[in-house]
């Protein structure tokens, strides 16, 4: 079973600029790091598919297994785990991310 939502995850991230797996759905998140994540994603304008681990819980350990990282949410762009709601909000502090989404002709 492993290896098939491997598979998935991978299948995801390739497939996919924007990547979020998430507690919840972009309109309605069931954590606040979650949250924090679509409203930085929300700032920036950008699309964006989001998987809410909480309707699949071999998904959510697998995601977290995947990468090696303990927590969800995780975010994804063009294939590179960038990290949780913390790295996120500090890239986004920082303007590392939008660098990074300019970079990948991701802005809008």
């Amino acid at each position: 079973m492993e290896n098939a939502l491997f598979d998935r995850i991978r299948q995801d991230i390739a497939q996919n600029d924007i990547v979020l797996y998430m507690k919840g759905t972009p309109s309605f998140p069931q954590c606040g790091y979650s949250a924090v994540i679509v409203q930085v994603l929300s700032s920036f304008g950008v699309p964006y598919v989001s998987f809410d681990v909480l309707e699949d819980r071999e998904l959510y350990q697998a995601v977290k297994e995947f990468t090696n990282w303990p927590s969800v949410p995780q975010l994804y762009i063009k294939g590179e785990f960038i990290g949780g709601s913390d790295i996120v909000k500090e890239l986004s502090a920082s303007g590392e991310l939008r660098a990074l989404l300019e970079r990948n002709d991701l802005l809008p």
